[in-house]
Order: structure tokens, then sequence, then C-alpha cells
């Protein structure tokens, strides 16, 4: 079952062609590598779909429904998750706090209720914290909730960072590098929690990522792109042997680090 499509989606920037006529499919529960050099249009491409960028030409589609021209918090309201390359958390919060912020639009209390301490707001924190305990339980991370995040190794505050994706169950996650600046032990213990997201939540994902043995250890497809245009996609074995893919970024040996 198809949850996602990019139907020949393109983009420019003051004359240059960021991203040019690409087709793209998620299917539910699969998890889809998205690989390719530096300014190829990979972050683009994700930033297309969540919103972030109006296409020239094309359209998304979530399900069976249109997309395209939908602001970002409207598509996470559909179920879309993000994570970027450069962390997003908050260092002067507790973790529970930066979980609990995944939330934030999900809750009706306004800044009155908040200011008088009302009941629904009441309310309305505890469940946030619940499920935000929750999602840290996933990643076995609930013994922390009271930490500072700055006392979290890398690939934990990676965890914190996806949690608050996951803590509104969203059916689309979007991972832009999570692999970024982690040791290669800690990038076996990623995909493990990849995987576990696909297999428990039953997720879809998008995986933007340079270290190219993640995305070939947990992909089911992976898509190539160079120069804004996908030059191959198919099994991660079959991406592997692909002489253009090999020619433009795996390099003739293959570089799978």
């Amino acid at each position: 079952m198809c949850i996602l499509k990019v139907n020949n989606v393109s983009i420019s920037f003051g004359g240059l062609r960021a991203v040019s006529d690409v087709n793209l499919q998620l299917g539910k529960g699969e998890i889809v590598g998205l690989i390719g050099p530096n300014g190829s249009g990979k972050t683009t491409l994700l930033n297309i779909i969540s919103g972030i960028y109006t296409p020239d030409a094309g359209a998304i589609c979530l399900g069976n429904e249109e997309i395209t021209a939908l602001p970002p918090h409207a598509r996470a309201a559909k179920g879309i998750g993000r994570t970027f390359q450069i962390q997003n958390l908050f260092f002067a919060m507790t973790v529970l706090e930066n979980v609990m912020i995944g939330l934030h639009k999900d809750m009706q209390t306004g800044v009155f209720s908040a200011a008088f301490r009302l009941g629904r707001v009441k309310t309305e924190e505890m469940i946030a914290k619940e499920k935000a305990l929750e999602a840290l339980k996933f990643f076995g991370l609930q013994k922390m909730a009271d930490r500072m995040i700055t006392d979290l190794s890398s690939i934990e505050q990676r965890m914190v960072e996806i949690a608050r994706v996951l803590v509104t169950d969203h059916s689309v996650i979007l991972l832009d590098e999570p692999a970024a600046a982690l040791s290669p032990a800690t990038v076996i213990q990623l995909g493990s929690l990849l995987k576990k997201i696909r297999d428990e939540k039953g997720a879809s994902i998008i995986l933007v990522e340079h270290v190219v043995s993640l995305v070939l250890d947990v992909s089911e497809r992976i898509t190539v792109l160079n120069f804004g245009r996908v030059i191959a996609e198919g099994k991660p074995e079959e991406i592997k042997r692909d002489p253009a893919v090999l020619e433009a970024y795996l390099g003739k040996e293959g570089s799978y680090a």
C-alpha cells in the first residue's frame, strides 16, 4: 500500500534547477533510502515533502489526498514528521520537556487558560507528559526523562529528536542525516532503532543519509539523486552494483562507510 507519492516534482532557485522531475513512492511500513552527493537535492526534496518549499511543478500526495499546497503545520497534522540535519533540541530543557514540545500543536488551551492554570490545561499537560514518557520508554530513555538534554550522549540526543516526532504518531517520518557525527558503533544502534520504529510502530520512513552502510542495512528500496535528478532506484543489492551510482557517488570500488 502506497502512503506517500512524489509525482514529477521540480523546483528551481535563481534559475538553478535543484530538483528535476523527481518521482518517489513510499509504502506503508517501509524504509526508503535517499542518497546522493552533496548538493544533489536530497534535503531540498525533504523540504518539498514537508511543505517548507512549494514545488514549481509536480505534486505531493499523502494517501489519496494531494497536499502540494498545504503548509508544514497542516502536513504535520496529517501525519508527516521531520527531523533536520542540525539538531533542533532545546538545551535549557529536560529530556521530557523536549519530547513534549512535539505535542504543542495538538494542545487546545490558549495563553489565558495557561496563565490561570485552569483545569483543562492541567489535564492536557498530564496527557502530554504520559505520551512523552511512553515515547521515551520506546527508546529505553524513560529513566532520563528529568535529566537535562546536555547530559545525554549523541545517540541518545538523536533518539530524543526522533521520539519528539513519534510522540504524535506520525505515519510518515522524514529523517535528514540522523547518523551525522555518530560513531560506527552508534550507527549500528541507530539502524536497529529505525527497524524497530518500522516494525513496532508501523511508520514509513524516508532516510536521507551519507552513511551508506546504514542506508543499505535498513532500506527496502533506495533512490539515488545526482544534480537534482533520479539516476537510480531499486533494492540495496541493485544500487550497490549500479554503474551510474558507482560513478556518481559510491566510487568505482564502492564505498559503504
